[in-house]
């Protein structure tokens, strides 16, 4: 009786009741939107990387380092030595190590020299490795292996030829056209930035970069074959950075202490977990702005649509007398009021939702794209719905008021006689 009481009456007002519901359901789309993204952000960034005990590069600071070398964000402050490197190598604690070349891309993916170790110890979420879904791992100097995203993308398939450009650009004018490369693997999808990678072997970066001086491409005529490159030392000088395993996670800090104080040249050893956590505890503060801000929002709805009630009440008055004339006790206007409110407040919920996942699928290609973050469409978690419920409990909270002033009014003054 109640609900069909309800459901007439916001029909009855339904130009009032839907843009209730749509400014109600923008306030909890964003306040949702903001959370969800929040929480894959940070599922995303801690998922990226695991088992890796130090990552090393050119002195500079842990965030700066940690977010070139593992989620592809900016660029290093230097490069470092492959000679220094596999004096690193050969020390008694570590266990295995994975070499790092960055500053090349392909149209707008980076691409990363590394060596056969990076397939064999490189892990991410649950310590999972990384999977071939097609092909196989390089073995010749002008082979690749690429992300599921890259394939996905730019729909290569095995044995297709791709050109590498110089920088990490999406558009290139300085490109390595007379040296392609083989695409003869494809990686499993991951959810990380190796998904948007173009790996290829350290000697690859070396033999398309054969003759440059200072970042300059060969002068004309000047250019050095496939055939000849083939032939020349393809070993690294340098590398941009690379990854640590332990053989003890007692020797860690130990390591990284003898690391940072490397007297051949300076380095930065950084733990990913630490430099995880100075990453978030310097975003918390953005986190809990965005999210405050938000909840205001919802308040200020609230507000208002608690105020459009206040101000519809009068002409409901004589509605809600007949109510109460025709034997309907005095908590029937009242639980009317609030049932009303929890109706418009549970569509709102279920239209905000519809509207996060629509924009969620929208934008996490972009999101992916420019800044390494893989967002699910799913935006439920545990987060959720304590969220909601709180949203509900303050619908019901401000609902009271109009809802307790049509109880007291509703016989008084809706059946008085106005000359």
């Amino acid at each position: 009786m109640l609900m069909q009481l309800a459901r007439a009456s916001l029909w009855n007002r339904k130009g009032t009741v839907l843009m209730t519901v749509i400014s109600l359901t923008i306030s909890i789309a964003l306040l949702l939107g903001i959370d969800h993204i929040r929480h894959e952000a940070k599922s995303s960034f801690t998922s990226t990387v695991s088992g890796t005990d130090l990552i090393v590069g050119a002195r500079s600071s842990q965030l700066n380092l940690l977010l070139y070398s593992v989620f592809r964000i900016g660029n290093a402050t230097n490069n470092i030595s492959w000679k220094n490197y596999q004096t690193v190598k050969t020390h008694p604690q570590v266990a295995w190590s994975i070499p790092i070349s960055l500053g090349d891309s392909h149209r707008g993916y980076r691409v990363i020299g590394t060596n056969e170790d990076y397939f064999k110890f490189y892990q991410y979420g649950e310590k999972q490795g990384l999977k071939l879904a097609q092909g196989k791992v390089f073995a010749g100097v002008y082979q690749a292996v690429i992300g599921s995203v890259v394939a996905q993308k730019l729909g290569y398939q095995l044995g297709e030829q791709i050109i590498l450009s110089h920088g990490v650009g999406s558009i290139s004018f300085t490109q390595h056209k007379d040296k392609p490369f083989e695409v003869v693997g494809i990686l499993a999808p991951t959810g990380t930035p190796v998904d948007q990678s173009v790996h290829i072997p350290l000697q690859g970066i070396e033999a398309i970069h054969l003759g440059w001086q200072s970042g300059a491409m060969p002068a004309p005529g000047k250019n050095i074959s496939v055939e000849q490159s083939l032939t020349m030392d393809l070993e690294p000088k340098v590398i941009t950075a690379y990854m640590l395993g332990l053989k003890s996670k007692m020797a860690t800090f130990a390591v990284q202490r003898q690391l940072n104080e490397f007297k051949a040249e300076p380095l930065s050893a950084i733990l990913p977990g630490v430099a995880l956590a100075e990453l978030w505890q310097m975003l918390s503060m953005v986190e809990n702005m965005l999210l405050l801000i938000t909840a205001l929002v919802i308040v200020a709805t609230l507000v208002g649509i608690v105020t459009t009630l206040l101000a519809g009440l009068k002409e409901r008055q004589r509605e809600m007398a007949i109510l109460r004339a025709v034997g309907a006790p005095a908590s029937t206007v009242f639980f009317l009021i609030e049932l009303e409110l929890l109706l418009m407040a549970l569509l709102s919920i279920a239209a905000a939702l519809l509207v996060l996942v629509a924009g969620l699928f929208g934008f996490r290609e972009l999101l992916a794209s420019q800044y390494g973050l893989f967002i699910s469409i799913n935006p439920w978690h545990d987060q959720t719905a304590l969220l909601l419920g709180v949203v509900l409990g303050l619908t019901l909270v401000l609902g009271a008021i109009p809802a307790f002033l049509a109880y007291r009014r509703a016989l008084a003054s809706g059946l008085m006689v106005r000359l």
